[in-house]
């Protein structure tokens, strides 16, 4: 492991843009539930049931009950180690950003928690985020962390500015990411000499294409996951480790 660090450390210090995505294996030892593990979110849930656009319009109460759960379950949870180092890093080298599938927010709070600028090194987040709304109808949207109150269709959250129905603004299956922000998450890919993928199975496309886009591109991958993904066979260095456990020695100051 030691070896493989430092291999992975020096190719941090030749990269002059390094991009890094991360998925749920990094927030999994702050206590949030995984999406796919065997205590995972879904386990007593079918996704299309309770997380598409037509399981909202069919029955919008159940559905943001079921988001409420889940904001205060996730909104128990703090930043861990691998958070933090992620933060420092981006924080410290502007030659480094980071691109999420998580749509816990805990990138953001460890940002906060070091005094992040509002808009500095703010994570790209693909798949959207539990604590932001944006209306049914108009073009509203807005940061959300208050409780959600869905004892019936009338007490649900609703647009300050057309009334009607506020909903999670996270990327529901059958819906596509945000254009821009999908855009963004390339170009930066497509720039990198190297590319963190840390906690994530890389089977969820299209965000498992970002760390390909830099590999066609040249840049060099560092795969950051306890158990083999289909991008192991790509990385140049594979650390078998948590996120928490080496991140922050992987992500102190190379140069």
């Amino acid at each position: 492991m030691n070896h493989v660090l430092e291999e992975a450390r020096a190719i941090l210090a030749d990269s002059e843009r390094t991009v890094i995505l991360t998925g749920a294996g990094v927030s999994a030892e702050s206590g949030v539930p995984t999406f796919r593990g065997e205590d995972g979110l879904w386990r007593s849930y079918r996704p299309e049931e309770l997380a598409t656009p037509e399981a909202f319009a069919a029955d919008p109460r159940l559905v943001w009950e079921w988001y409420g759960w889940r904001r205060e379950t996730v909104a128990a949870c703090r930043p861990n180690a691998g958070h933090d180092a992620i933060a420092r890093r981006c924080m410290s080298d502007l030659g480094v950003r980071l691109v999420t599938q998580n749509v816990d927010g805990l990138h953001q709070l460890a940002l906060d928690g070091l005094g992040a600028i509002d808009g500095e090194a703010d994570p790209l987040e693909l798949h959207g985020s539990l604590f932001r709304v944006r209306c049914t109808r108009c073009r509203y949207g807005s940061a959300h962390r208050g409780p959600i109150d869905a004892s019936s269709p009338d007490t649900l959250p609703r647009c300050p500015d057309c009334t009607s129905l506020l909903r999670p603004a996270v990327v529901w299956f059958g819906e596509a990411l945000e254009p821009q922000v999908l855009s963004r998450a390339f170009e930066l890919a497509s720039e990198a000499d190297a590319c963190i993928v840390a906690g994530t199975s890389a089977v969820v496309h299209p965000a498992a294409s970002v760390p390909l886009v830099a590999h066609e591109r040249g840049g060099r991958i560092i795969e950051v996951n306890p158990a083999p993904t289909p991008l192991s066979h790509l990385s140049s260095a594979t650390l078998r480790a948590s996120a928490a456990e080496v991140l922050p020695a992987l992500l102190e100051a190379t140069r």
